[in-house]
């Protein structure tokens, strides 16, 4: 039969129990004298106080002991089996969960409820190379959903599901390319003379009467030859020979190009583009340079079919963290909060909408609620801190136990960032589908941060926008001078990348790396791909680098 299932909310403790009446009644026998122990623990009492004794004496205490649950488990094992012969092919009225892998075999976090004196002393997560992390995120991050969106400024970084056509045919009309004046050209005609001036064609809506031979008609640079015409002649190429009694308007023109050809200085119906024509390709990005935005206006296109772009919150967690603009001076213990405005800015700067979700305790149900509250709101959520192995490091348990969550990967080979944290949980959306989300937990070390951000969070947002290749672009640099390795983990290195005189790009460190240096951040537009292995890499010698932002000449950096 199931085990029974417990949850605690706002203090009050939840057990849920199988639906058959005997298997009900067996898992309420199995957790009876542990209740009173468990209600005053969610009541709020201290759980160090509480467990100081240890867990057999609280065992004790209860009389029951984890040789006694053993056995009881044991004896109920061997009793459903010999009640229900399973070898003989049925199932005697009801199925029975077969699960392939031992119950202890995935990695856990620490359970909060049983004290530091109970928690893991290593991590229980396996360590992961960088590239292995990323193959993780790329296979669980939620798939891109397609929606239909008006075509504006907004759609900016969106890209497209689907292939556009053109609604309408650039130009919609036979256009001047110059200014001057339409005529009538007919092959091995001359054109010279001099001819009244019948009409005026601006670039503006409305008729046109029909030019006659013998007439021209002034026009101006895109608007639409009149009816009848063939040709528009250059103003350069004309001389005016007479004037309205007014002086205002222009009555005779002299045409001095000779040998005009029919379609000559004109813009043909659709010579742009073609009614019917795809103008752009599923999977090409709306980007800022206007190009994109000004196609899809030119052909009338209201509406396009995108990918949606996910909507981020940030959340920093401790109870030694404070707004970073509180005014007044620390008190001991307390740490103003750089990473989530730095966070945030970042995520911004990439194009995606973001949501401050505040400052979460170290508190179990405070850190439970601000997670499921933020759930409804966005579609990825970004924690730093709680991530390490310390008693308040709450993040973890919380995802697995709290919110039924899967982490994917909860320690990287990397420096900084090694307990950085991907993983999804099962929420339902508006309409009542069940859908998953993602959680990035990264460290709380400022640099470890903003490194595993771009690292890895970015590839996310990427995936789950349609948008390829996914992440940080990566170039060969230069070293301008001598960088000492890391023999144990790969290392990403802060540093300034510039265009030096000869055309390629080298990179300066910005100094010391420890992660909990802002200072090693700023300026950096690169983190160097550094290898692991002893020794060091030489000044001149070439590495990967991921670009974070515009690279400057060494000119601007002066």
């Amino acid at each position: 039969m199931s085990r029974p299932v417990a949850g605690v909310r706002n203090k009050t403790l939840i057990i849920t129990l199988p639906g058959s009446p005997k298997g009900a009644k067996e898992n309420l026998q199995s957790v009876l004298k542990l209740l009173p122990h468990a209600c005053v623990q969610a009541a709020g009492a201290d759980s160090r106080t509480i467990h100081a004794g240890g867990v057999r004496i609280l065992e004790q205490e209860a009389g029951v002991s984890s040789t006694f649950l053993s056995q009881k488990s044991h004896s109920h094992s061997d009793d459903h089996s010999h009640g229900h012969s399973h070898s003989h092919g049925h199932s005697h009225g009801h199925a029975i969960p077969v699960r392939h892998t031992a119950s202890d075999a995935n990695p856990r976090s620490n359970d909060t409820s049983l004290g530091a004196s109970r928690r893991n002393r290593e991590s229980p997560y396996p360590m992961l190379a960088v590239e292995d992390a990323i193959k993780l995120i790329q296979k669980y991050t939620p798939a891109s959903q397609a929606i239909r969106a008006h075509v504006g400024g907004h759609l900016v970084g969106c890209v497209l599901a689907e292939d556009v056509t053109a609604t309408e045919a650039v130009p919609a009309y036979r256009a001047s390319i110059v200014d001057g004046y339409a005529v009538i050209a007919v092959d091995g005609e001359s054109n010279k003379g001099v001819f009244p001036v019948a009409s005026i064609s601006h670039a503006m809506a409305g008729k046109h009467p029909t030019l006659q031979p013998g007439e021209i008609a002034r026009i101006t640079t895109g608007a639409p030859l009149p009816p009848g015409a063939t040709s528009v002649v250059m103003v350069e190429d004309t001389v005016l020979k007479t004037m309205t009694e007014d002086g205002k308007e222009e009555k005779e023109v002299e045409i001095l190009a000779d040998d005009v050809k029919p379609g000559e200085n004109v813009r043909e119906v659709g010579s742009d583009i073609e009614a019917g024509a795809v103008i752009m390709r599923k999977g090409e990005e709306v980007s800022a340079n206007g190009g994109e935005l000004g196609l899809l206006a030119s052909v009338g296109r209201a509406e396009i079919l995108v990918y949606k772009r996910p909507i981020v919150g940030v959340l920093s967690t401790g109870d030694e963290i404070v707004e970073h603009d509180r005014p007044g001076e620390l008190q001991l213990g307390e740490v103003r909060d750089c990473n989530r405005p730095t966070v945030m800015a970042a995520i911004r700067g990439w194009g995606f909408e973001v949501t401050d979700l505040g400052i979460a305790r170290d508190k179990p149900g405070d850190l439970e609620q601000t997670l499921r509250d933020g759930l409804r709101k966005v579609d990825v959520i970004i924690t730093t801190g709680g991530v390490s192995m310390g008693e308040l490091d709450l993040l973890k348990p919380t995802i697995e136990r709290s919110l039924g969550g899967t982490i994917h990967f909860g320690r990287v080979s990397m420096k900084p960032g090694k307990p950085t944290t991907f993983a999804t949980v099962p929420v339902k959306n508006d309409a009542g589908e069940r859908v998953s989300k993602v959680i990035f937990s990264l460290p709380g070390n400022p640099v470890s941060a903003v490194v595993t951000l771009h690292l890895f969070v970015l590839p996310s947002l990427h995936y789950a926008s349609g948008i390829s290749p996914a992440g940080l672009p990566k170039v060969p640099v230069t070293l301008a001078h001598e960088v000492k390795l890391d023999p144990k983990r790969a290392e990403y290195h802060r540093a300034i990348v510039t265009i030096g005189k000869d055309g390629l790009l080298y990179a300066n460190s910005t100094g010391g790396q420890r992660s909990s240096r802002v200072g090693s951040l700023k300026s950096a537009n690169a983190l160097l791909c550094l290898p692991t292995r002893e020794g060091v890499l030489d000044k001149g010698e070439r590495v990967s680098a991921l670009l974070m932002s515009r690279i400057r000449s060494e000119i601007d950096s002066l």
